[in-house]
């Protein structure tokens, strides 16, 4: 197993780059964007790596820090996620902006990464969820075209997203949307 790699960066092409060793052993693996935006060619680099054992090649993805890595694994527990679409989440999102989906039940936040369903995205959820101890909630990431009409009225007014799907879910379903967003600026207004 390939662990950690240090060495020079001799070559990169989209996300992938070519890695030479004080050994002269050159090595291909995927890199996350956060770190290609930030070096430079024929720069040092050391990182945390996965290496997938498949039967037609064997995969190696980077990962600038260790906590990068280990949340890699973690995507990796959940049913359906593979080690492209765990890295293509890893590389689209910082682990604090993912821990935060899982944990408020963001599906919205999770299906910006390219490639990312909202099936897979609710399934990372739901069993991520119980790992973080959080508690998943089906009504928070479901919500009905009313409310999603509230949430968009509320968004364009400068609201996060996050915080008017959790303030539009908590109000009674027989509201109407017009009294679901007085009833939010309400409450923003108390805050």
């Amino acid at each position: 197993m390939i662990g950690k790699l240090k060495g020079k960066l001799v070559e990169v092409d989209k996300n992938v780059g070519l890695i030479e060793t004080s050994g002269g052993v050159f090595y291909q693996a995927f890199l996350p964007f956060s770190l290609l935006s930030r070096i430079q060619h024929l720069s040092s680099i050391e990182i945390y790596t996965y290496l997938q054992v498949r039967d037609d090649a064997l995969v190696l993805f980077g990962f600038e820090t260790k906590q990068q890595h280990d949340f890699f694994l973690l995507l990796l527990t959940v049913s359906g996620v593979g080690p492209k679409t765990a890295f293509t989440v890893i590389s689209a999102l910082k682990t604090e902006e993912i821990v935060r989906a899982v944990t408020s039940n963001e599906v919205d936040a999770l299906t910006k990464v390219p490639g990312l369903g909202r099936k897979t995205a609710m399934k990372i959820i739901l069993e991520l969820s119980s790992k973080f101890k959080s508690e998943f909630d089906m009504k928070n990431m479901v919500l009905s075209d009313d409310d999603q009409t509230a949430v968009s009225a509320l968004v364009s007014l400068g609201y996060k997203s996050y915080d008017a799907k959790k303030i539009i879910s908590k109000f009674p379903k027989n509201l109407t949307v017009e009294e679901k967003i007085k009833e939010a600026l309400k409450v923003n207004n108390k805050n």
